[in-house]
């Protein structure tokens, strides 16, 4: 039986009269490829640093590997690689006394990937030897990327970690992605707003919504089954259809949004007025979060 490796339970926490997790529950099961999408402010960041220990939670419970996040061993944040949506480097290191300090915390450092990055991502002896400080956003976000890399850990957490690279940085990014870690069995959350890089790489897609994971499943499948079926009231009121996770009634009728609930009754098929499209990742992002 495999077991989670991080376990949210009726987790809750709040800033101030402000509910942002509202007893979400949450499972990552290993090897699975997550990505974590919501609106702006709707609790991504602050979902991942409750499930790092980072933030201290108001209620419930957060497990990673069978550890409470609260009191987890130097053993177990050793298997966990993290990239924060700001860059929390030290700006007064040099690149290499960064990962060199970072090296003596992990003992599992792969020094031949790190030395590997920097060469391929534009980190020559010069820059290696420049105050972070002085380097450019996407610079401190390579090198952030690289940090969390080295150790080849096992839980790879991801905060928009595309948000101040270039086009080319996010291609290189995301083919670093896919070969050195998702082919090695990481299991990987991946939060970013940027869906065409998501569904490159994501075998599978949460929505965050109100606090709670309003939808979860494998991405193929839910792209596969997304419908947004409107239609006159007098056709649809009463009719259940399966995989519904909106519906709305405005002034010209109803519309409702399914997933994976395969095509609708057949009769709606020839009902005058009811249509039935399919939907985008973009559009079931619209559709689920609004």
């Amino acid at each position: 039986m495999r077991v989670p490796i991080i376990q949210m339970s009726s987790t809750t926490k709040r800033f101030g009269s402000q509910l942002v997790l509202d007893g979400l529950d949450w499972q990552v099961m290993p090897g699975q490829v997550i990505g974590l999408l919501g609106r702006n402010g709707a609790g991504k960041s602050t979902l991942m640093e409750c499930l790092l220990g980072l933030r201290e939670c108001d209620g419930g419970s957060v497990t990673v590997f069978g550890e409470d996040v609260a009191t987890l061993t130097d053993t177990t944040r050793a298997r966990i690689g993290y990239v924060p949506q700001k860059c929390d480097l030290f700006d007064w290191l040099t690149p290499r006394q960064l990962l060199d300090y970072f090296k003596s915390l992990y003992p599992r450092w792969n020094d031949a990937k790190v030395d590997a990055l920097l060469g391929r991502w534009g980190f020559d002896a010069d820059k290696q030897g420049k105050p972070i400080g002085k380097l450019s956003g996407g610079e401190q976000q390579r090198l952030s990327i690289i940090r969390a890399l080295g150790p080849d850990p096992e839980l790879l957490i991801l905060d928009e970690p595309v948000s101040s690279l270039d086009p080319v940085g996010r291609r290189d990014f995301l083919r670093e992605l896919i070969d050195s870690v998702i082919d090695h069995g990481t299991t990987v959350v991946f939060s970013t707003h940027i869906l065409s890089d998501l569904e490159r790489v994501a075998l599978d897609v949460a929505f965050l919504k109100d606090g709670k994971i309003a939808l979860q499943g494998p991405l193929d499948a839910l792209l596969e089954g997304a419908r947004r079926v409107t239609g006159p009231s007098a056709v649809l009121d009463g009719v259940q259809l399966a995989g519904e996770v909106r519906r709305q009634r405005g002034g010209d009728g109803i519309t409702s949004v399914v997933t994976h609930g395969g095509p609708p009754p057949a009769h709606l098929g020839n009902a005058a007025g009811v249509r039935v499209e399919s939907l985008s990742l973009e559009d079931l992002f619209i559709e689920v979060t609004q």
